[in-house]
C-alpha cells in the first residue's frame, strides 16, 4: 500500500472515529511541520508475539500515518522501567506513553480493574462496546485525570484459558494451598478459595513455573503459552479462562505529552489505537487456534475443562469479591455499576445471538 493510501485510509476512518469518540478529534491539514519523538514503556517482553508486537505495530502505524512527524521509540518490560511501574512513569511525566493491562493498578487504582478484566465479566467484543459505545471511556478518562493520564483502549486477546497447572483441579479443595500466579481481581478470588497469588512479569513465569516456585500460572492462551513453552514445565492445560473472558490493554499517555499535539496528530494515535485493538483480537483468534492444534496432538499435555463445582465456587466468590470493593471505594462502586448495567443489557443479546449460533453450530458439526 502507498503512503498516500495509507493517510487517507486513516483520514477516513478518522472521520469515522470521531462520531463515536467522547471528545472531538477532527482531523486537521498537514500543514504543521513540527516533530516530535515520544519513548513508550511497556510490560510485555521484548518483540514477544501479539501483545508486545501490539505496541511496535503502533509506532511504525503512527510514524507512517503521520508522514514522520510522530515517532515512537519502544521499550520492553524491564529495559527502560520495570513492567509494573508504567503507570508511574507516564503519570509524572519520565516518558511520554505507555501500553499494558489496567488491572496491574490493583492496590492503587482499583477501579482501574473494570477496564481490562473482571472474572465472569464482559468478553472482548462486549468490553469494547461499553467502551466505545457505552459511557466507559468517559468514565476511564475521568478515572485517570487526576493521575495526569488520558487512557485509550489500545488491544484484547479475547476470552483466554484457565491456566497451566502441575496438579489436577477435581474440585474446589483442590484450590486449597495452590500457589498461583494470578493477577488482579482474579488472584484475589483464588486467595479467598484457599490458594496463594502471586504476581509476577511475564519474563519470569516459565522459570517459577518450572523450579516449583509456583504451582500453576494463567498467561494468554495457547498463542503465547506455547510460544513460551509453559507446556514444558507443566502437564494440567484447563479451560475457560473464567478470570479474563476479554481483558483490555491500554495505552495510556501522559496529559502534558497528549495537549502538545497537534489535532491531527492526536487523531492518528486514537484511531491507531483502534486499529490495533481489532487488529489484535484477529491475531489471537487466528494465532489460538493454530496453536491449540499443537496442544490436541501432544500426548504429554492434557487438556482439561474446569469442573462445573469449581467454576461455580470461583464466580460466587468474585461476586463477594466484587460487592465489597464496589462498598469500599466510591470510584469502583461508580465504574462498577455502569459495568455490570452495560453486562446485564448486552449478555441479554448475547444469549440469543452469539451463545446460541456458537452452541447450535456445535450440535450441527
Amino acid at each position: 500500500m502507498k503512503r498516500r493510501d495509507f493517510v487517507g485510509g486513516i483520514a477516513a476512518a478518522g472521520l469515522a472515529g470521531c462520531a463515536q469518540s467522547s471528545e472531538e478529534c477532527a482531523v486537521e491539514g498537514n500543514s504543521n511541520s513540527e516533530t516530535f519523538e515520544w519513548s513508550c514503556v511497556t510490560s510485555w517482553p521484548s518483540r514477544f508475539p501479539g501483545l508486545g508486537m501490539a505496541v511496535e505495530n503502533l509506532a511504525e502505524r503512527v510514524e507512517r500515518a503521520s508522514a514522520g512527524r510522530l515517532k515512537i521509540k519502544v521499550y520492553a518490560g524491564g529495559e527502560l522501567v520495570p513492567p509494573f511501574e508504567v503507570f508511574d512513569a507516564v503519570s509524572r511525566g519520565a516518558v511520554e506513553m505507555g501500553h499494558g493491562a489496567p488491572y496491574t493498578h490493583k492496590g492503587k487504582l482499583d477501579a482501574a480493574q473494570f477496564f481490562c478484566a473482571i472474572p465472569f465479566g464482559l468478553t472482548n467484543m462486549e468490553l469494547n462496546a461499553w467502551i466505545y459505545y457505552g459511557g466507559g471511556l468517559k468514565l476511564w478518562r475521568e478515572l485517570y485525570k487526576p493521575f495526569n493520564l488520558v487512557p485509550f483502549l489500545c488491544g484484547n486477546t479475547a476470552v483466554q484459558m484457565g491456566g497451566w497447572f502441575n496438579k489436577e483441579i477435581n474440585n474446589i479443595d483442590d484450590l486449597k494451598g495452590l500457589k498461583m500466579r494470578i493477577p488482579g481481581l482474579g488472584g484475589e478470588v483464588i486467595r479467598r478459595a484457599g490458594g496463594t497469588p502471586v504476581t509476577l512479569p511475564g519474563s519470569e513465569i516459565f522459570t517459577s513455573l518450572q523450579t516449583g516456585a509456583i504451582d500453576a500460572t494463567e498467561w494468554v492462551g495457547p498463542y503465547n503459552d506455547i510460544s513460551f513453552g509453559l507446556h514444558k514445565a507443566a502437564k494440567y492445560y484447563y479451560y475457560p479462562g473464567w478470570q479474563e473472558p476479554g481483558p483490555g490493554l491500554e495505552c495510556i499517555i501522559n496529559t502534558d505529552a497528549w495537549n502538545s499535539l497537534p489535532k491531527d496528530l492526536q487523531a492518528i494515535l486514537e484511531i491507531t489505537c483502534q486499529s490495533i485493538t481489532a487488529d489484535m483480537a484477529a491475531e489471537y483468534t487466528n494465532g489460538n487456534a493454530n496453536s491449540l492444534q499443537q496442544v490436541l496432538e501432544d500426548e504429554n499435555i492434557e487438556l482439561r475443562p474446569f469442573p462445573n463445582e469449581v467454576l461455580q465456587h470461583l464466580k460466587k466468590i468474585t461476586m463477594e469479591v466484587v460487592t465489597e470493593l464496589m462498598e469500599s471505594d466510591p470510584a469502583s462502586n461508580k465504574i462498577g455499576s455502569a459495568f455490570y448495567e452495560y453486562l446485564d443489557k448486552v449478555q441479554a443479546n448475547s444469549n440469543i445471538t452469539e451463545k446460541i449460533i456458537l452452541d447450535t453450530r456445535t450440535e450441527i458439526l
